[in-house]
């Protein structure tokens, strides 16, 4: 493993992984912690952010609206939220617009919510048309379909929906809305996703009721003065498959990887790589922590499809590395919202594989991979920082040698990413 360049980094197999590693905080609970300490009327404390540049755009849009930080403290509340002086830019980060623009969505001001070229690529129909239909008016490129988007906020009204589309962002971005909606708002989600936006309201005193019985899934959410609170952000489970699966490809391997969420919707693919004979042992802390343990192991090949998509969608491009380097033909199927993330992951990971000597298809909604190849060569990570880790990961397994322009992009999510590895590594 070697930095060569600010923008390039190579990767090849140079003995097992053993150790102890915490990986970054969940980028997802960061940044619903943040919004919730912003909207909660007093104090907060939020230990274990991530680095990345995505959390830390959550955490200057919120301090232009007038969330005070001072490290881990945050003073918050709505009584401190003003207009910002210009356009809030979130860089690379989805999750952040759609969750921002239904807090913003309640406030008696104007606020443009925008992005990078890629975040302006990205579908926001689909938090918009529930936002509209509870009286906010939001403007958007092409109609809205894309950011940059201009909230006016105002007056809203509860809703019943149901989400068409599997979405965390989306039931996340309806219920910061309902927070200060007149009535009742109701999510409801035929395949759940992850919980949360509802375990951390819940947290901080929100009057919410979780129905999840044989009817469905559904949360319902009426006005709510939100508490001040204190987390510990756990280890991000998504960055955690990237150590996972390469200790699971290098012979010889063993790592603890501690204090990992491992609560609803977020370990799909330890599941997955458990089918395909990966050696992971979970140790639970609490509820909804653990620390993985992994062992090197010869995979074979699985079907990845269905209703296990939505807990495992950000962890398909390593799942498609590992089933690089297994056994037999895998297919992943209904997994077509990886078409509208960071990248085109399904064009993007075909293409880069196939640049590696793997057999790959590329399907409407998914991959079909044939494994035992030894990926080697020079990839791209099209800006895309879950497809560089990915990458980086086929260079560690047996016979490979991987270099990846543009690996910086991996420092959205994690900066340390290769010195982390280096720190495992055995010479």
């Amino acid at each position: 493993m070697s930095g060569d360049t600010p923008e390039a980094a190579s990767f090849a197999a140079s003995g097992p992984l053993r150790g102890v590693i915490r990986v970054p905080g969940d980028k997802s609970i960061a940044h619903r912690a943040l919004i919730c300490a912003a909207l909660a009327s007093g104090t907060s404390r939020v230990r274990g952010l991530p680095r990345g540049d995505d959390v830390a755009r959550t955490r200057a849009a919120l301090g232009a609206l007038g969330v005070y930080f001072d490290a881990d403290r945050i003073v918050g509340g709505r009584e401190r939220l003003r207009e910002p002086d210009r356009p809030i830019d979130l860089g690379n980060s989805g999750s952040a617009v759609r969750l921002l623009a239904g807090v913003c969505a309640t406030l008696p001001f104007r606020c443009v919510l925008d992005g990078d070229a890629s975040v302006r690529r990205r579908p926001m129909d689909r938090v918009l048309a529930p936002l509209r239909a509870m009286g906010a008016a939001i403007e958007g490129a092409d109609d809205g379909a894309h950011a940059p988007l201009t909230v006016h906020g105002g007056r809203l009204t509860g809703i019943d929906y149901t989400l068409p589309v599997p979405s965390a962002q989306v039931k996340g971005s309806i219920l910061f809305a309902g927070l200060d909606a007149d009535g009742e708002t109701v999510v409801r989600e035929a395949v759940p996703t992850r919980r949360h936006s509802e375990e951390l309201l819940s947290r901080c005193g929100a009057a919410m009721e979780v129905d999840d019985g044989a009817a469905g899934y559904a949360v319902r959410l009426r006005r709510s003065a939100l508490v001040p609170f204190e987390v510990d952000v756990p280890g991000d489970p998504s960055q955690a498959a990237f150590i996972v699966v390469a200790a699971t490809l290098v012979a010889g391997s063993e790592v603890r990887i501690e204090h990992v969420y491992t609560g609803p919707g977020r370990c799909g693919f330890v599941d997955a790589l458990r089918r395909m004979g990966a050696s992971i042992e979970v140790v639970p802390r609490d509820a909804t922590t653990g620390d993985l343990i992994v062992r090197h192991a010869p995979l074979t090949a699985t079907t990845i499809a269905g209703g296990e998509i939505p807990s495992l969608i950000d962890e398909l491009p390593v799942l498609a590395v590992a089933a690089a380097f297994a056994e037999g033909v895998t297919t992943i199927r209904g997994a077509a919202e990886l078409r509208v993330k960071e990248s085109d992951r399904i064009v993007t990971m075909a293409a880069e594989l196939a640049a590696l000597g793997v057999e790959i298809e590329e399907l409407p909604d998914g991959l079909v991979i044939r494994g035992g190849c030894a990926p080697q060569g020079t990839v791209h990570s099209h800006g895309d920082h879950r497809v560089a880790m990915a990458l980086a990961v086929a260079g560690l397994g047996p016979s490979g040698a991987v270099r990846i322009e543009g690996f910086a992009a991996s420092a959205v999510t994690w900066p340390g990413f290769i010195d982390d590895l280096r720190s495992l590594a055995c010479r």
